[in-house]
């Protein structure tokens, strides 16, 4: 409340001096953008701004005097009645505490409400509460403002989400895709695998014979004879290649003997062509769980192919360590990990859109549900890890299969 000052009671000149603050106060106030009313210890208006006059619609003259609550603060944004007795601004200076509020409208003088942010700070004279000064502020336009950021952050978000779910479907259908023609790839070679056994497999042993059966005529022709021998050299050659192609084809084993076997066979192969390598071979197979069949075997097969690849072609190590862990049933997972001390890499390169090895090995895994990690830097070698979960029904075993080298 603006004290009014008896200019008659002052010492002479003092009330020029008051008269001059009153008016610069005045100016002030009436300068500001910011709408500023008084109120009594009744409520009731003593003063008020332009701004807040233009702000609520109402003439000056028609605010003071009165209840400020009753003219402005009457009801809640969506019209329910505001009972004076819970305004925040009559409780604080009525308490000698102010308040800052900047979630509730304010009524102007034709019925529409707008948004406020306002404080009420009280007037204390000598101790004692005198009244209260409200500041107020139109945030309509921020609220509205603010309220246009959440709908748009909400249409992204919806946006977001709907694209991730498309891309997420779009992986899913690409993963089924690359295992469709993972599964037809194999197919294929199982197919071209039992034709190069039957047909040129057939035909190598039968010039073996034939060549055989001359071999025995031409005992008193030593040229032709060294000559047949030496064709019987290159046929057992070719016997050999075809049957390693057969081999990397598609394993006998894998169909015959299962995936373990299968696993335990190309280590022993590598570490058998890599004799400058030292070798640490541990296969573990709880009792119960019979090896996966159909596409997950050959997925893990694969893999494992694809780790000692690439330690025989990048690694440069000196040492290699197979581990081949599967837990117990019900549920058993498989663990596979390939360890060598070799140049290693910087994840970078192993992250690189062009190492279609690694891509390659993290989509067979990832399309049964397996997870594949590597461990590498530069000069401290690399692991590569596999998890799988198998979920196979329980088979019949006496104890635990262990193989090392």
């Amino acid at each position: 409340m603006l004290t009014a000052i008896n200019v008659d009671l002052l010492p002479a000149g003092a009330g020029q001096v008051a008269a001059v603050w009153r008016d610069r106060i005045s100016l002030l106030l009436e300068s500001t953008g910011e709408g500023i009313f008084g109120i009594d210890m009744a409520g009731c208006c003593v003063f008020v701004n332009r701004s807040a006059a233009q702000m609520l619609g109402w003439p000056a003259d028609a605010i003071i005097g009165r209840n400020m609550h009753e003219l402005i603060h009457h009801s809640h944004a969506d019209g329910r009645h505001y009972p004076e007795a819970d305004c925040p601004i009559f409780k604080a200076f009525r308490q000698g505490q102010p308040s800052r509020v900047d979630d509730e409208v304010f009524w102007r003088a034709d019925g529409s409400a707008f948004f406020a942010e306002y404080s009420s700070h009280p007037i204390v004279e000598h101790g004692v509460v005198q009244g209260a000064v409200v500041t107020l502020v139109n945030i309509t336009h921020r609220r509205e403002a603010q309220e246009l950021l959440r709908r748009t952050n909400e249409l992204l978000e919806t946006r977001v989400a709907e694209r991730t779910s498309e891309l997420q479907a779009s992986a899913a259908r690409l993963r089924e895709l690359a295992n469709h023609s993972e599964t037809v790839r194999e197919t294929e070679r199982t197919r071209i695998a039992r034709e190069i056994h039957d047909e040129l497999g057939s035909l190598l042993v039968a010039l073996k014979m034939d060549l055989q059966w001359l071999q025995k005529r031409l005992d008193d022709r030593p040229q032709l004879h060294c000559k047949c021998l030496d064709m019987g050299r290159l046929i057992d050659s070719a016997v050999d290649n075809v049957g390693r192609i057969i081999t990397d084809l598609r394993p006998s084993i894998l169909d015959h003997q299962g995936l373990w076997a299968a696993l335990e066979w190309q280590a022993q192969e590598f570490f058998a062509h890599s004799a400058e390598l030292g070798s640490d071979l541990q296969i573990t197979v709880a009792a119960g769980v019979p090896p996966p069949e159909g596409g997950q075997a050959i997925a893990i097969f694969r893999i494992f192919q694809e780790m000692l690849s690439n330690v025989a072609r990048h690694a440069h190590a000196r040492n290699v360590q197979v581990r081949l862990w599967v837990d117990d049933p019900p549920d058993p997972v498989l663990y596979l990990s390939v360890r060598d001390d070799g140049v290693g890499a910087p994840a970078r390169a192993l992250d690189d859109a062009r190492s279609y090895g690694v891509m390659g090995m993290r989509e067979r895994a990832g399309h049964f549900g397996g997870k594949l990690s590597i461990d590498s830097a530069p000069g401290q070698g690399t692991r590569v890890r596999l998890v799988m979960p198998l979920h196979l029904p329980v088979a019949p075993s006496s104890r635990p299969l262990e193989v090392s080298p």
